[in-house]
């Protein structure tokens, strides 16, 4: 069964964008990210337009993001105030995001840019979750015990200017590095329509030792709300959110997230980092193939500038 989606302007299989929701809600569930570094290059990969694919998304992960970060604010496994530090700069990078997003897209140069950034950021990145997630296996194969953390031994950056105390969260140092990892997770969501939790949950785990309890709910309330805005600025400036697109996704994600968030409870820490690096390195890979491959239609029309 054929919808039309109106922004889109093409006809797709309504069952396919729902089981591709779920799909991508089930490993959102299970891993506790947005899922939009999946499902942005799938629909992209199904023929959605790349813009659309992006403002869509973004829609689409602030819906996903309410519910499991509702769940954790239930359990009290939520940060507010490292949530609202992580959502000032989130709004900030966002700002510049969509800006920019705006200005490669008058400029005709959306697609590439979108493309090249995949290949690079989920490159790097899921090529550092690969290498760190099969160290730790080796090592809790060979029994060797990661060295603990001393007491009073801190990064450099946390040691930066404009300091709070993150209770919760067993936080003490700048907030600088903090904002500045928001601001970016912002601008990438932004521009790329990805929740950025694949590459916030780490960074707050590796580089500020946060305990992993708190990370995930925290993630998810920065999450909720640098996608709502960005999911407003889209609509607002460029007109490119699908209603249509993103109900349909949001339908799937969310039944597929209730599977996924049982799944994920049966997972080993290394077991959940390796699977999450494959996923992220594949995506990268998936792109790196479009640019080498000769597409089936080197030539296309493509209307520069703002919409009607």
């Amino acid at each position: 069964m054929h919808i039309y989606l109106p922004i889109a302007e093409m006809s797709v299989n309504m069952f396919t964008l729902l089981a591709m929701g779920a799909a991508v809600g089930f490993i959102s569930g299970m891993f506790g990210v947005g899922g939009g570094f999946l499902m942005t290059p799938l629909l992209i990969f199904l023929g959605i337009p790349p813009a659309i694919a992006v403002a869509t998304q973004t829609a689409q992960i602030t819906a996903s993001s309410v519910t499991g970060a509702l769940g954790y604010w239930r359990r009290k496994a939520l940060d507010f105030k490292l949530g609202g530090v992580l959502v000032a700069g989130g709004f900030v990078g966002t700002l510049l995001g969509v800006w920019f997003f705006n200005v490669m897209s008058r400029l005709g140069q959306l697609e590439f840019i979108i493309v090249i950034s995949y290949v690079t950021l989920f490159g790097i990145i899921g090529s550092l979750m690969l290498a760190e997630s099969l160290k730790a296996i080796w090592a809790t194969r060979r029994g060797v015990v990661p060295r603990s953390r001393r007491s009073g031994e801190h990064p450099w950056y946390l040691g930066l200017p404009w300091k709070m105390r993150f209770h919760r969260s067993q936080l003490y140092g700048s907030v600088i590095p903090i904002v500045t990892l928001a601001m970016l997770i912002g601008f990438a969501g932004a521009v790329l329509g990805i929740g950025g939790g694949f590459i916030l949950v780490p960074a707050l785990i590796y580089l500020f030792r946060i305990p992993a309890a708190v990370v995930v709910g925290t993630s998810l309330f920065q999450i909720l709300f640098t996608m709502m805005a960005a999911t407003l600025l889209h609509a607002i400036t460029n007109q490119s959110v699908d209603v249509v697109l993103a109900m349909l996704l949001i339908i799937g994600g969310v039944m597929g997230a209730q599977f996924g968030a049982r799944a994920g409870q049966n997972l080993k820490g290394e077991s959940f980092r390796l699977l999450l690096a494959i996923l992220v390195l594949g995506v990268g890979i998936r792109f790196a193939i479009d640019i080498v491959v000769e597409p089936q239609d080197p030539f296309s029309l493509v209307t520069v500038g703002a919409r009607p």
